[in-house]
């Protein structure tokens, strides 16, 4: 579980975060809102690259605002970026022992752990190519193959289906929904595409303008009035 209370980033006269409280639990849980409501600021400050004025974090019991940055991966956190940031003239392999290697994998452990989490994403039979060669679609899961590799206790998807067509978003989606089967991590899931987020996540929150303004089932999230109303940008903030 997270539990986030009082939550508030400042950049500037800018407040991308405004005391929010949210709690995931376990499973896929999706985080959405317009474009600047303050999803990856939100991302960004629970893997350590914005620091918060205020509030709190806990992961699984643990002040995770206490962990250093750059020690939050060998805690198990993970994350995917709007941007990919596979090296394209590595091989499939080598980008995701990378990751195995900077999370704090054992050397021992290395080939197995790569070849589990390309195995669980469908990567297997292209591991030896250079990830440059790639489609769209098996870069994308090549992302994830990189979030999921060793033993993540927390897995972050910042938008991983943008741009890709929707039949090639609905193959994500499955194998996005047996992360937390599969490795025992709970998956925080930010995407504009709601059939996307609604066949993931049973949970959802909704930031806008940088507060929560509906949480709880994504079926209800979805049919919330003030959610509808937020992405036709007619909702005023609070």
């Amino acid at each position: 579980m997270i539990e986030v209370d009082g939550l508030t980033v400042r950049f500037g006269g800018v407040t991308p975060l405004d005391d929010v409280s949210l709690r995931f639990a376990e499973g896929a849980c999706g985080l959405i809102g317009p474009n600047g409501a303050g999803k990856t600021t939100f991302l960004n400050v629970l893997s350590g690259f914005a620091r918060p004025v205020a509030g709190s974090v806990r992961a699984f019991g643990e002040d995770l605002l206490r962990i250093g940055d750059f020690r939050r991966a060998r805690w198990g956190l993970r994350r995917t970026f709007q941007q990919e940031q596979a090296i394209e003239r590595l091989s499939v392999f080598d980008n995701v022992g990378l990751v195995q290697e900077h999370c704090g994998g054992l050397r021992a452990s290395r080939r197995r752990d790569v070849e589990r989490a390309l195995e669980f994403t469908g990567l297997e039979l292209l591991a030896e190519q250079p990830v440059g060669k790639l489609s769209a679609r098996h870069r994308k899961l090549v992302e994830v193959a990189r979030a999921v590799v060793g033993s993540p206790r927390v897995v972050l998807l910042d938008e991983p289906a943008a741009g890709l067509p929707d039949e090639e978003t609905e193959h994500l989606g499955r194998v996005i929904r047996k992360i937390p089967d599969a490795f025992g991590a709970l998956v925080v899931l930010v995407d504009h595409d709601m059939n996307l987020v609604s066949g993931c996540c049973r949970t959802t929150a909704v930031l806008d303008f940088g507060k929560v303004i509906a949480s709880g089932p994504t079926e209800d999230v979805l049919r919330n009035e003030h959610v509808l109303r937020a992405y036709l940008g007619t909702e005023t903030q609070l």
